[in-house]
């Protein structure tokens, strides 16, 4: 049976003309290997119209591994978000010029969900790949972290076995060029870094037991 892995990727946003996390994503839509074949959709950067968007196109794609990418500058790494939590914070406004502050995604909800991925093992291959990467304990309380709780309190009242998570990647060099001391990543990194997720998560039903973790 042919398997469905869906990626999305963010619109820019903050005064940025591009967004890597689409930029990566973009490539591999449409990608086929073995018995699965890549998804890959964009989504706003704005609070409720993402995660209603998302939960469309998992209903319409019914994937088995939905991977979310987005933009975290000021990242070093590849970042694999462990946890998502309840609540929506945001520094910034989003692209609808909505700034909550101290709102729950879901009211009522958990105060997290964990990662459904094997992200010990994504950062394990990533490294031995030659690409860096971490475990990461905070998606943030922006429409990233927005989207990933979202779509794991809905995957929960599903009940399905749909494996779901959130990989964060830095600026692109010439966003960095634009911030200076700011990391980045080529977008060809970017790109096979994803490519590697994929394969990682089809290939371990149980994730490693290494230590690791950062909080950004």
């Amino acid at each position: 049976m042919n398997k469905i892995i869906l990626l999305t990727g963010f619109e820019p946003f903050n005064n940025e003309d591009i967004n890597p996390s689409w930029e990566a994503v973009r490539v591999l839509g449409d990608w086929q290997e073995g018995d699965f074949t890549v998804v890959a959709r964009q989504l706003p950067c704005a609070f409720g119209v993402a995660s209603k968007l998302l939960h469309h196109i998992v209903e319409e794609v019914q994937p088995s591994v939905v991977i979310m990418v987005g933009q975290a500058g000021g990242r070093v790494d590849m970042s694999v978000e462990r946890i998502a939590i309840n609540v929506d914070d945001a520094p910034i406004q989003d692209n609808r010029k909505r700034q909550l502050v101290d709102v729950p995604v879901v009211a009522g909800g958990p105060a997290a969900y964990f990662s459904t991925l094997p992200i010990k093992a994504i950062v394990h291959q990533l490294r031995e790949a030659g690409l860096p990467a971490s475990v990461s304990q905070s998606a943030g309380t922006f429409v990233c972290n927005h989207v990933f709780y979202s779509l794991m309190h809905q995957a929960a009242d599903w009940g399905t076995t749909m494996r779901a998570g959130l990989i964060h990647v830095p600026y692109l060099p010439q966003q960095a060029a634009r911030h200076p001391g700011a990391p980045s990543m080529r977008l060809t990194d970017m790109i096979e870094g994803l490519r590697i997720a994929v394969r990682t998560v089809l290939a371990y039903d149980v994730d490693l037991r290494e230590a690791g973790g950062v909080t950004h």
